[in-house]
């Protein structure tokens, strides 16, 4: 018997082809309500870590590969909607019984560091790679894994609700589980599906065991209602715009966050 054998089936279950993900996270920000007329839309953001939840703000350190850098206006806090950090706490509770728990890098997120991201460092990547990559599809490219900052109320970049939080899982106060990638590899290796077409004569044991950790992580968090972003095995949000649009809820639960 493995350390995993309460969570063996989620480690086996494949997640699937995200292209239909892909297509419904098109266009989100635009076509997908928020409704201001309920109970959550109020909540005010709670620090994860009092909740019980373990983490640290990646962007507030300068041991964050491939950056190396503190970005500026990034906060040390780890801010959620308390209903999404009373359902991490329940995810990290099942992860917990095979001597796992979540850790968090990064939760509400400033203005500032989503504008960082999305104007400068990931353009200036990716036009490094590719010099003919310019206006709209440069833009599409950087979407594809950085929001543009927010703009209104109506349309706020998922981290900028307290609703969406990057994560992994590690052994209890221990090592982090191999998913394949770094954090924040904003590339094809980061695909929640990257490793699901590996043919049966694969005996590549690190693609063998970040496939089934993706898939853990997947599904634990899944199964609790959260949606996972196809090009980031990291990303999970609940109760915001791109989880209404990946469920087929009608609306969003949370609109812009703000922190006190």
């Amino acid at each position: 018997m493995t350390r995993f054998a309460v969570l063996e089936d989620l480690r086996n279950r494949p997640v699937g082809d995200q292209g239909a993900m892909r297509a419904a996270r098109k266009g989100f920000r635009t076509r997908i309500p928020i409704q201001r007329d309920n109970v959550l839309f109020g909540e005010a953001l709670v620090e994860a870590r009092d909740r019980g939840l373990k983490g640290e703000n990646f962007y507030a350190s300068d041991r964050n590969p491939p950056y190396w850098h503190r970005v500026e206006g990034a906060t040390d806090k780890l801010l959620l909607r308390p209903s999404v950090a009373d359902k991490l706490r329940k995810v990290d509770a099942r992860a917990g019984k095979a001597g796992l728990e979540l850790f968090l890098f990064d939760a509400w997120r400033p203005r500032a560091v989503q504008a960082y991201f999305h104007d400068v460092w990931m353009p200036q990547q990716l036009q490094r790679r590719d010099p003919a990559l310019t206006g709209s599809r440069l833009t599409e490219e950087v979407e594809r894994y950085w929001s543009a900052p927010s703009s209104d109320e109506n349309s706020p970049a998922p981290h900028a609700t307290g609703a969406a939080v990057d994560l992994t899982l590690r052994w209890k106060d221990g090592e982090a589980l191999w998913m394949g990638s770094l954090f924040d590899d904003a590339t094809a290796l980061a695909a929640r599906d990257r490793f699901e077409s590996l043919a049966a004569d694969n005996f590549s044991f690190s693609d063998q065991e970040a496939r089934a950790n993706r898939r853990l992580l997947h599904w634990l968090m899944t199964e609790e209602g959260f949606a996972g972003h196809p090009d980031e095995w990291w990303h999970f949000s609940w109760g915001d715009q791109m989880w209404a649009a990946l469920t087929g809820a009608g609306a969003a639960h949370y609109g812009l966050a703000h922190a006190s």
